[in-house]
């Protein structure tokens, strides 16, 4: 098994620069650098400690399977790489939507003055939970109704029905976090 080669792909997959990994273990890029290359063969002990920097253990180093056309995972998103899944004066821009595999919805929500997510109540398996970074939000939950302002959060089981309305006359935006459906 080409260790090096095997080092240089998981590292990629994982979206790391070798100075990157190097600065995580301690030790020199050109470090890195040579074991990629083969121009040193690393013992057990100095491969753990490079492998502890991606992170994953010696035996998932040996032993995954390596797709060597994969695209590094993505870490950042621009705003322009969120799509909008919302409607209307409702903005629901999906932060991660390339990440495979991913467990829960990022969002970034704005309301327009009068926006809502309808007349219907939501009801999804899962919670859910954000901050207000701006404006205001009525969130009802249930037959509770409450009226949020900037800085103030929430966090509820969403199998309770709930909805939001930004009822003032001014934009309102939240980060929002709730299971992946």
């Amino acid at each position: 098994m080409d260790v090096g080669e095997r080092l240089k792909l998981i590292r990629k997959m994982k979206g790391l620069s070798q100075r990157e990994l190097a600065k995580r273990v301690g030790v020199t890029n050109s470090t890195i650098s040579m074991i990629e290359k083969n121009g040193v063969s690393p013992s057990v002990s100095s491969l753990k400690k490079v492998l502890s920097g991606i992170p994953i253990s010696i035996g998932d180093f040996f032993t995954m399977d390596i797709d060597e056309g994969a695209e590094p995972e993505s870490v950042v998103y621009r705003h322009e790489e969120m799509p909008d899944i919302g409607s209307n004066n409702l903005s629901l821009k999906l932060i991660g939507a390339r990440t495979k595999g991913r467990s829960m919805d990022l969002l970034k929500e704005r309301y327009e003055p009068g926006a809502e997510t309808g007349s219907e109540m939501l009801q999804h398996p899962g919670e859910e939970g954000g901050v207000v970074v701006c404006g205001e939000i009525e969130l009802t939950v249930g037959f509770q109704v409450y009226h949020l302002k900037a800085g103030d959060g929430y966090y509820f089981n969403s199998n309770r029905p709930h909805r939001f309305r930004n009822i003032s006359d001014e934009v309102c935006e939240i980060i929002s976090a709730n299971p992946s459906i």
